[in-house]
């Protein structure tokens, strides 16, 4: 299984809308530099400081075009405030493994579920329309720049 990164956000105040850009430096055991998280500063950032799961998350861009064709909405892939979309992965596959985003290993900790913070920004039908479909939270094992059109394929030696 293999697909690719279609757009990478990154928000960099809780709160603020994400905003795309080019290309991503993800840093192990930091997240993603210019991203609220990277500087300990997103929503959550307090209740997660223990662990890894806030340093990056993922979509996939099919959820995103299920969520609006079932809706009948137009929302882009920064309003469900991931920072990387993918294509042609399944990603909740990848929780417990390991798996590659260009030259980074990411290790894919738990699902992403939609919540009450996406639901005032996007409505509260994303919470009932996304229940594990809102993409995954992961782990940086080693870094590396990203950008659109880097492969997304699983380790070969990861479990699973």
């Amino acid at each position: 299984m293999s697909g690719s990164v279609l757009a990478i956000y990154i928000s960099a105040e809780a709160g603020a809308e994400p905003q795309p850009i080019g290309a991503a430096e993800l840093v192990a055991g930091r997240g993603i530099i210019g991203d609220r998280y990277y500087q300990r500063r997103g929503t959550f950032s307090e209740k997660l400081q223990d662990s890894h799961d806030w340093e990056v998350t993922l979509i996939e861009q099919e959820e995103i075009e299920r969520f609006n064709a079932q809706r009948g909405s137009s929302l882009d892939a920064g309003s469900f405030r991931r920072n990387i979309v993918t294509s042609g992965v399944r990603l909740n596959d990848l929780v417990g493994r390991r798996f590659g985003v260009g030259s980074a290993l990411l290790e894919g900790l738990r699902l992403c579920e939609p919540c009450a913070h996406l639901g005032r920004h996007l409505g509260i039908e994303v919470v009932e329309t996304m229940v594990h479909r809102a993409g995954i939270r992961a782990r940086i094992i080693s870094g590396a720049e990203v950008g659109p059109g880097a492969p997304v394929s699983i380790d070969p030696r990861s479990a699973g």
